[in-house]
């Protein structure tokens, strides 16, 4: 029996855009429930406050996953199973914690329990705070103290734990390294043609080449930038489709990252730039004198504030992508009957789909902005702007 790649590749798109349906589906919320319990029946000591009602406690728990999505985490979990026999089981992975709190401090996350429990290491106590998914140092019951403004007082260790952003990042690092190696040496053995995944790559590519670099950097400049601007598209490309599995990674919604992304672009344009460049800054050309000295600051203070867009533009977008996605699934829940949670379902799925094209577009734009910042950092000077002095 044969089977069209029309075919497949309508089934490929299908699985993709199921799959943040079963990332909420299979939702650990066990911890974020008993947070909501604990702050409900007794916060800071006071009397019992008046019980919630169970769709109550279903809405914020759904308020708290959606949230909890959207934070790091110190370990993987996938699934658990076995919540309604009151014995649930988290299938997953730890992950090491690395800490410095008057020393070095390394144990496994699996220690923290999914954050229900106090790990101790040399004296020290430790505990996950459910509200930001951050280590703080704390007692031996775990206590954590808030202010007036529900804000926790407890301090922090420095915390170079390897998380599972982390791990991601350093697994599609891993990806790309032997994916696009093992595509260049295609084009050795085979005179120039690429061959298995590097086939479908290797379009990509050129479409980077040929439509973001040279248009907006020039055939003499271009080369130098190609393997950053090859590197930031698929580093946000994968992390992104990898952010609508059920492994629940959220990389490139975390503003540090694309902070990080942003910054080194910024200076890589800041130290490749020529002098023309610096020119045009602090001594723009075909402007009075007077004016210049007045310009030259907000032309400096507009390259700082490239890469700030740079960095609320991608983080922004896939938070609000995220949040949308998620709220939409969570009312299939909240509707809890066939008409509701099938055009909630149906809605998902759409989005999904939507999602899977943003993720493709977010890497796109990112890309081009840093290619238009790459190109004015090489333009050419140009007489004509002297002329009339």
């Amino acid at each position: 029996m044969l089977i069209s790649r029309k075919t497949i590749q309508l089934f490929i798109a299908t699985v993709f855009a199921v799959l943040p349906v079963f990332t909420f589906a299979n939702a650990d919320t066990t911890h974020v429930a008993k947070a909501a319990h604990a702050e409900v029946v007794n916060h800071e000591g006071d009397a019992p406050k008046e019980v919630v009602s169970e769709e109550v406690k279903a809405q914020e728990e759904r308020a708290e996953f959606i949230q909890h999505h959207l934070l790091d985490s110190h370990d993987f979990h996938l699934f658990s199973y076995g919540k309604e026999s009151g014995h649930e089981k988290h299938v997953g992975f730890p992950l090491p914690v690395i800490l410095w709190e008057d020393g070095l401090h390394f144990f496994m996350s699996s220690e923290f329990h999914h954050g229900e429990a106090v790990a101790e290491s040399n004296g020290k106590y430790f505990a996950i705070n459910h509200h930001d998914g951050m280590v703080y140092n704390t007692d031996a019951k775990g206590t954590f103290n808030v202010d007036e403004k529900h804000h926790t007082t407890n301090t922090k260790p420095l915390d170079l734990s390897i998380t599972k952003n982390i791990v991601m990042i350093l697994f599609v690092a891993l990806l790309m390294f032997v994916m696009f190696r093992n595509l260049g040496k295609s084009y050795g053995k085979n005179g120039g043609i690429a061959t298995g995944a590097g086939r479908f790559f290797e379009p990509i590519i050129l479409y980077v080449r040929d439509e973001i670099a040279i248009p907006n950097i020039g055939e003499k400049h271009y080369k130098k930038y190609m393997s950053h601007l090859l590197t930031v598209f698929f580093f946000i490309w994968f992390l992104n489709m990898f952010g609508l599995t059920p492994l629940g990674v959220n990389v490139t919604g975390n503003i540090a990252i694309t902070a990080a992304l942003a910054i080194i672009t910024y200076l890589i344009t800041t130290f490749t730039a020529n002098k023309n460049y610096w020119g045009h800054i602090f001594w723009m050309p075909g402007v009075p004198p007077l004016m210049r000295i007045v310009l030259a600051p907000i032309e400096l203070l507009g390259t700082i504030i490239k890469p700030f867009s740079l960095t609320i533009r991608l983080y922004a977008n896939m938070v609000a992508g995220h949040i949308v996605l998620m709220s939409i699934i969570a009312m299939m829940y909240t509707f809890n009957n066939v008409a509701g949670s099938g055009f909630s379902f149906i809605l998902a799925f759409v989005l999904s789909i939507l999602e899977i094209l943003v993720a493709g577009l977010q890497a796109y734009i990112f890309t081009m902005l840093t290619a238009l910042y790459f190109g004015s950092a090489n333009e050419e000077h140009h007489h004509d702007e002297e002329a009339h002095h």
